[in-house]
């Protein structure tokens, strides 16, 4: 029997589809034949690994998957690019370029080929995704970023047509060009893909020698990207005409940039607002004083009350982080917090407690209020 696909995936059957596409990613750089040295084991574990996440990543399939097992889902690969069958088959690559330069689920974003157009439609190409990831900083005042992947390029020598220069696409024999097959059996009729050419309707008998009668080719692409100011981790940026190439003059897929923001040393980030935490001295907090605290832009002047405790909550309005709409900026809330100190000589404790001595009631009205309390609660 075949090994289940979540456990394959080594993900629970309620997993999300992120945690699908994170495993899987993780999986694929593990198993990439650029890290195993071309291991069969691994290739074997990687064919494995991309025929789970083809099932997984894809809803109906998922669904189809959970109800009837593997069977159900068509699960399995064809063997890569069907030999002379223009088209007719994924690479085998696919799923380690899925892993690599990221992809959208596959299909997902196709356009239908119109009804009654047979199967040399145009069709639109696979969408594409690309994680990026930026500063705080670059996430609120906005940046430009130079990003590079691999995208299926129509094949320059054959124009996308999978035929050699001089040769043509024909008609599939078995089809007659329809893409399909019906089998018949007593009162039963069954439709379904022609095995030969894959749905294409067409076969080529003298493939194109660089992409393999595939009429497509893996280039890399170079852009510069845009992020605005305001942008969050799971923003999703979205470059028009960027993705797979589509077939049959069919258009281009997107691209989507997916942000992913890192963690800030200094600041944690609730919305448009930021927080930080700033230790004051023992002094500071009893006497007031005027102390520097940073900013995204540097650093500001805070003024501390005499008094302050240990705790307390200074805002910065218009500091934090604007709106990737334009509605507004944040804040940046301050929280101080009063440092006690650890290491004293004994001049510094003598006069601590000269100070304790000379404190009444009036120096530690909390204190007062909260024995008060307890006193109550026993009476009672």
């Amino acid at each position: 029997m075949a090994r289940d696909y979540y456990e394959i995936l080594g993900v629970d059957r309620g997993s999300s589809e992120d945690e699908i596409r994170a495993a899987y990613r993780r999986l694929a750089h593990k198993y990439h034949p650029d890290k195993t040295g071309g291991d069969k084991a691994a290739e074997d574990k990687l064919k494995e690994i991309n025929e789970a996440y083809d099932v997984l990543k894809n809803k109906e399939k998922r669904a189809r998957y959970d109800q009837f097992g593997a069977a159900g889902a068509g699960a399995g690969f064809g063997g890569g690019f069907s030999g002379g069958c223009g088209g007719g088959g994924a690479s085998p690559f696919d799923d380690i370029f899925d892993a690599f330069f990221g992809r959208v689920v596959r299909g997902a974003r196709l356009a239908a080929p119109a009804r009654g157009r047979g199967p040399q439609s145009a069709t639109r190409g696979d969408d594409l995704e690309y994680p990026l990831r930026i500063t705080l900083r670059e996430a609120a005042f906005g940046v430009s970023k130079n990003i590079a992947f691999r995208r299926h390029e129509n094949c320059s020598d054959c124009g996308g047509s999978g035929a050699a220069k001089g040769s043509s696409q024909d008609n599939c024999p078995q089809c007659g060009g329809a893409g399909q097959v019906r089998m018949s059996q007593g009162f039963f009729s069954i439709t379904r893909t022609c095995p030969r050419c894959q749905g294409s309707g067409r076969i080529i008998k003298d493939p194109c020698r660089t992409c393999g009668g595939a009429g497509l080719t893996v280039n890399q692409r170079e852009l510069s990207v845009k992020i605005p100011p305001g942008v969050d981790t799971g923003s999703r940026l979205r470059m028009t005409g960027e993705g797979e190439a589509g077939r049959n003059g069919g258009p281009r897929g997107d691209l989507y940039v997916f942000i992913e923001v890192q963690e800030d040393s200094i600041f944690v980030r609730e919305g448009n607002d930021l927080h930080c935490e700033v230790p004051i001295s023992f002094p500071q907090a009893i006497l007031g004083a005027s102390i520097k605290v940073p900013t995204l832009n540097g650093e500001a002047d805070l003024k501390v009350p005499a008094g302050t405790q240990s705790g307390t909550v200074f805002r910065l309005r218009g500091q934090g982080v604007p709106d990737v709409r334009g509605y507004h900026t944040g804040d940046i809330l301050v929280t101080a917090h009063v440092e006690t100190p650890t290491k004293l000589s004994k001049e510094q404790k003598e006069l601590i407690r000269q100070f304790d001595e000379l404190s009444s009631t009036t120096t530690y009205p909390l204190h007062v209020r909260f024995l008060e309390k307890i006193k109550k609660a026993f009476v009672d």
